[in-house]
Parts: structure tokens; sequence; C-alpha cells
């Protein structure tokens, strides 16, 4: 299945499950009606910073946008079977690792090109998130909120999503990392 296909069944199927019209959906994500019923029809490319304001009005986390529904979830995610995408914008990938059955943990492998740099504003989030992150390859630039961290190879950093976040490669040749997202039922700070 194509992957925009993939994201335009998920955000709709989320959607109809919390019985959210377009326009509270947009209300709550900061995405307009019009974009998000193009991404509901697969008709759009959205950016990940799009997909992460809805997957967070949705209570959900980014990677789960990437999950395809099946009757029956198998434990075992196979290479040929995860649903790789890239974001328009930035032109990273990001591969979807972990199988498709009920898990609070979401493993997501991420190769960023040298040179991007991708933000995430921390705006309305009906979950709370808790991120690892460990460096595989080249160097990568982790912002959160007023917190600044430059990571190497074998580096692994840990945070929870409560304010805005970027990722930025300032090397020459491309990072890649592994990210471990747990997500638990939003508490407030």
């Amino acid at each position: 299945m194509d992957i925009n296909q993939l994201i335009a069944r998920r955000v709709q199927a989320l959607r109809a499950a919390r019985g959210l019209s377009l326009a509270a959906l947009a209300e709550l994500s900061g995405v307009s009606r019009s974009n998000i019923s193009l991404i509901e029809r697969g008709e759009s490319s959205a950016t990940a910073t799009v997909l992460d304001k809805l997957a967070g009005a949705l209570g959900v986390t980014l990677a789960s946008l990437f999950e395809a529904e099946s009757a029956a979830p198998s434990p075992l995610s196979t290479r040929e079977r995860q649903p790789v995408w890239t974001d328009p914008a930035s032109g990273y990938t990001r591969r979807q690792l972990s199988p498709g059955v009920r898990s609070p943990m979401q493993l997501v492998e991420v190769e960023f090109p040298p040179g991007r740099r991708v933000s995430y504003e921390q705006g309305h989030n009906e979950a709370d998130i808790y991120q690892q992150l460990w460096l595989l390859e080249g160097t990568l630039e982790v912002t959160v909120g007023t917190q600044h961290w430059r990571l190497q190879p074998g580096d692994c950093l840990a945070f929870r999503e409560v304010a805005d976040i970027s990722y930025e490669n300032p090397g020459q040749v491309a990072a890649r990392y592994l990210v471990s997202l747990v997500n638990l039922p939003f508490s407030p700070v």
C-alpha cells in the first residue's frame, strides 16, 4: 500500500474513533480543515511537522500514523513489510520498525540527510510521549525547549516531549538513529 494511503486511512480511523469532525481536529491540531481533508484522501504528502500536530491532537505518537491496520497483528515486523516514509520538506526517511501489536512502545529508524533540519512545535497534545534517541551514524543536534545537545555515534539521549523540538544534521554525511517512543496518557508537567 502507498504510504500516503496508509497515513490517510490511519488519520481518518483515529479521527472517527475519537468522534472528531474535520473542524474539531483542525482546531485541536492547528492544521487547516482543507489540509486534513487532503491528507485523509491521500492527496497530500504532508510534512513531518503537520503529521506531528495531527498525531498530538489525536493522542498518539507520530510513529502511530504509519501503522497498518490488520485483523490479526503479527508480533513480527519483517523489514520488507515495515512502512517507510520520507518527509517532503527535510528529506528525512523514517522506517516504522515495531510490529502492529498493541504496545505503549514503538521503535523507529531514521535517516537524516546532511545539512537539514526539522522542527516540531509543542501544541495541543493528548499524549505524554517519552523518547530515547540512539545515534548510530553521523552527527545530530537536538534541541528540546531551551536545552541543546550535540550527539555523536553511540550517544543516547532521553527526553519527554513537553517543549518544541528540533533535529538538525550539521554534518557532511547522513545521520542514522534509532528512536524508542513510549506513549502514556497525558499528564500535565
